[in-house]
């Protein structure tokens, strides 16, 4: 996972209030086996009334969404992480979010920004013509105009995407640790380790637990 410290740049100002899953990546889209190509179907259903705000280019490969309350509610499809992650979102910007959604888009190495709805109107606003830039180290989103929003992300996640780290990096940053404790089973429980002759000690540790 790419490492976050910021997201700058043009912002789709959408505003749009619960938009489910579905809306982000149509279910027939959720046959493919790679995350690979997903944002072509990022709402499919939206792209396919004309003037649409996905298709606008002024906006055109915008890292930002703003949306409306509960973004992401609906099913648990981590291909809606990964279809706004292929078209090149890297936050989203709304007043509320789907705990599932929230945790697929975090883990995908997107930021889920919440800030009231009197931020979301403004940036809405600003957003049309000027772009925002959404600062991890600051906690904060601005615009060119002196706005300055302050936001809230768990310290954990924060690290997280700030250092790059999906479950797997996490794992392997403890690769030391796993290596000692490999050791201390090996020669605690030898059994384990497949090593021949212990078969009597097994059938004793087995019995004592």
């Amino acid at each position: 996972m790419e490492p976050v410290t910021a997201v700058s740049g043009t912002a789709y100002p959408w505003g749009a209030k619960n938009i489910d899953t579905d809306v982000i990546i149509p279910a027939h889209w959720l046959k493919t086996i790679t995350r690979a190509g997903l944002g072509r179907g990022a709402f499919e259903t939206v792209r396919a009334q004309p003037g649409n705000i996905f298709d606008d280019p002024r906006y055109a490969g915008a890292p930002i969404l703003i949306a409306g309350d509960n973004f992401g509610c609906g099913s648990s499809r981590e291909h809606a992480a990964w279809a706004l992650a292929d078209m090149g979102v890297r936050a989203v910007i709304a007043p509320s979010f789907s705990d599932i959604f929230s945790g697929n888009a975090f883990k995908n190495g997107i930021v889920p920004v919440v800030l009231p709805q009197a931020a979301i109107d403004r940036l809405v606003e600003v957003a049309r013509e000027q772009p925002i830039t959404v600062d991890l180290e600051s906690m904060t989103v601005t615009t060119p105009f002196q706005d300055r929003f302050p936001f809230e992300l768990d310290a954990f996640r924060r690290r997280c995407l700030m250092e790059g780290l999906d479950e797997i990096g996490l794992t392997l940053a403890q690769d030391e640790a796993i290596g000692r404790f490999e050791g201390t089973m090996d020669d605690h429980r030898p059994w384990i380790a497949g090593r021949s002759g212990y078969a009597g000690v097994a059938v004793a540790e087995y019995r004592r637990t």
